[in-house]
């Protein structure tokens, strides 16, 4: 079981010298280690500070477990040393890829959803657990285009988790805008992916690219009233933690905690709801 509850915020270069005089404190952060692997030393002692004053996981952008080139196995040793160093036992990354050619974009690109790719990345993901000696979480990415399908997304998805036997973080607003434009229900999604499997939720903002027709996820932006209700109707099912992530035009700490507080108070409510059902 993973060792956090309540609801987590993703912690930030912008913000983390304001942690410690701050009233708000998350129940749990996440961190995305390739942020702060090589950190400036101005930031060393508050990330300590934050990192063991409250449970933390870890979520990484750069693993491409379904890339051409393989793992980089280099990499992930990297990411052991860090995760170790500050006792961190969970991490997640994304059900994608980022690199080719040994070249890596940071652009979270989709994978072909087809049988052969369930077998390459449930087999990646038990090596990538051997080196770390964790247990390897998966996230549902957002995508504009998937070269190659053979099965719906929900059931790609469901069947790597249990080949592979990984959890999932479930990225609530990715399904939001995955179902807006490739015309799915995003409540069915929910309905039917394995919800036994879901380590924690993610939530975060998006906009509407009008140009495009699209809606595109950009954690840079406050969360879209048709993903709190999302998250609403999901923790009607499953109860798991939940957590903001802003990465782009990041406001001050006090403006994250609004957020913060609404997302607690669907939570809560949720929470009662299911006990008097």
């Amino acid at each position: 079981m993973i060792n956090i509850k309540g609801c987590g915020l993703g912690l930030r270069s912008d913000f983390l010298l304001d942690v410690k005089s701050s009233d708000f404190q998350p129940d749990w952060w996440e961190v995305t280690p390739e942020n702060w692997m090589h950190m400036p030393k101005v930031y060393e002692k508050a990330f300590e500070e934050a990192v063991f004053s409250r449970p933390t996981v870890a979520h990484g952008l750069s693993l491409s477990i379904g890339s051409v080139d393989g793992l980089n196995k280099k990499f992930i040793k990297q990411m052991r040393t860090f995760l170790d160093r500050y006792e961190i036992e969970y991490y997640s990354e994304h059900l994608s890829f980022s690199s080719m050619n040994g070249k890596q974009s940071y652009e979270l690109l989709p994978v072909p959803m087809t049988k052969k790719m369930v077998q390459i990345i449930s087999d990646r993901v038990k090596e990538v657990e051997d080196i770390i000696q964790r247990n390897l979480i998966l996230e549902n990415a957002t995508y504009y285009y998937v070269p190659y399908v053979e099965m719906r997304e929900v059931d790609f998805i469901n069947e790597v988790l249990e080949k592979s036997g990984a959890k999932m973080l479930l990225d609530v607003n990715n399904v939001f805008v995955n179902s807006v434009n490739h015309s799915f229900k995003a409540r069915t999604f929910i309905d039917e992916v394995d919800k036994s499997k879901i380590a924690y939720m993610h939530m975060a903002g998006h906009y509407d690219d009008k140009e495009l027709g699209l809606k595109i996820d950009s954690h840079g932006m406050p969360i879209a009233s048709g993903a709190w209700k999302l998250l609403e109707y999901t923790l009607k099912q499953v109860d798991a933690p939940v957590m903001i992530e802003r990465d782009n035009n990041i406001p001050p700490l006090s403006e994250l905690e609004k957020e913060y507080i609404q997302m607690s108070d669907i939570v809560r409510r949720t929470q009662r709801g299911n006990k008097s059902a």
